[in-house]
């Protein structure tokens, strides 16, 4: 601004010399205010934006089978969740960087507490942020773009550990006159908050009867298998006892027995969800081979058959152990499979050991009064499992 030099001559007229005077006094006073002002105008920087607050109202959807039971900020630049470009007559380039009140990971609580009725006692499910932006950039015309963009992925925490169930995306934008304020920012970031909520109360709903990671329980069942799939195998059965015909591996036998049966326990899981709960269904099948149980043609005697169907007994009774070993309280949703295996591999080291204490204590048989212990302890326990009447 160019200043006038105050050394001014002005023609004098006769009788308003004073007159004169006192209206250039008057216009140096008026500059000179003018002049501080511009200068303190200048001087004095633009005022900071409102935060943002999404709007709370009532989302036409209802969280049946969960609620959010926290969001965790995990995007890379956390400094704002909107950038704007100041409305104004004139082109500007540098976007101002506008947060939600109180920052977007409160804002964002708030705004699902505010409008997402939703039931604390469900699965508790929790939201990673991974972006949630809206920035304008200068347009065409001297207009003004914006573009919005959430990312965020849905985990369900069970039993202490978080399970990943999805990730969602979604983005919107709009062009607005550079005069204009911003008026659609705050809609828009709710809108897509919202969408990204409708989207997971859908997902869960269709999910939680049959997707394993929203199980919420666990049942058991144990099934008996009795029916023999080949020549070879006979699975256990209280109401068919063993008899020589199932000695079908020859006569050729170390250590000088007279008769050895081949026994065993083979152990099949399967497992689905049936309306949230994990359905486990082990098949547990104690069994002999035919193949490899052998005996003597002299020593085919009922005594003897007696003592080797108390081996396949102790097998049966080993096998309702396991099922008393598994029980729903000591399994967990997240490694049951591991559990349960672990278990069976105990099973098995349980059935090696009474075995061999059966055949120390009663002698291989010829020991007739810890035969006849064996025989009554047998009875007596498959009785109390109710495997006999």
């Amino acid at each position: 601004m160019k200043i006038f030099s105050p050394e001014i001559s002005a023609p004098r007229a006769r009788g308003r010399g004073a007159s004169l005077s006192s209206f250039i006094k008057k216009g140096w006073a008026l500059l000179f205010l003018l002049l501080v002002f511009l200068l303190a105008g200048a001087g004095t920087p633009a005022s900071k934006p409102e935060p943002i607050v999404l709007q709370k109202e009532t989302l036409p959807f209802t969280a049946k089978e969960f609620h959010i039971a926290d969001i965790v900020d995990e995007r890379p630049n956390k400094k704002a969740v909107a950038f704007l470009l100041p409305s104004s007559s004139s082109p500007a380039t540098t976007a101002q960087p506008i947060d939600l009140k109180d920052g977007a990971v409160t804002g964002m609580k708030n705004y699902v507490r505010q409008s997402l009725k939703q039931n604390q006692a469900l699965r508790p499910i929790i939201i990673r942020v991974k972006e949630y932006q809206l920035r304008e950039s200068p347009a065409e015309k001297g207009r003004v773009a914006g573009q919005a963009k959430i990312t965020l992925a849905f985990e369900v925490k069970r039993e202490g550990k978080y399970l990943h169930l999805l990730d969602y995306t979604a983005s919107a934008g709009y062009v607005r006159p550079l005069a204009m304020p911003p008026s659609m920012v705050e809609p828009m970031l709710r809108r897509l908050l919202a969408g990204s909520l409708r989207y997971l109360t859908t997902w869960v709903n269709q999910e939680a009867p049959g997707n394993e990671k929203l199980a919420h329980s666990i049942k058991v069942h144990f099934e008996g298998y009795q029916q023999s799939m080949d020549d070879d195998t006979m699975f256990y059965d209280p109401k068919r006892p063993l008899t020589w015909a199932d000695f079908q591996g020859g006569s050729r036998l170390s250590k000088g027995y007279a008769a050895s049966v081949f026994p065993g326990i083979s152990n099949e899981i399967q497992a689905s969800v049936e309306d949230g709960v994990l359905q486990i269904r082990i098949i547990s099948k104690p069994y002999m081979l035919r193949n490899l149980s052998k005996a003597l043609p002299q020593a085919k005697d009922d005594y003897t058959l007696n003592h080797e169907q108390r081996h396949f007994d102790i097998v049966k009774l080993v096998s309702e152990h396991y099922k008393q070993r598994i029980t729903p309280e000591k399994l967990t949703l997240e490694d049951y499979e591991s559990q349960i295996k672990y278990q069976y591999l105990e099973v098995l080291w349980e059935l090696d050991k009474l075995q061999k204490q059966y055949d120390q204590e009663t002698d291989h048989g010829l020991n007739h009064a810890a035969q006849a212990r064996w025989n009554q302890k047998i009875d007596t326990e498959l009785q109390s499992l109710k495997v006999k009447p």
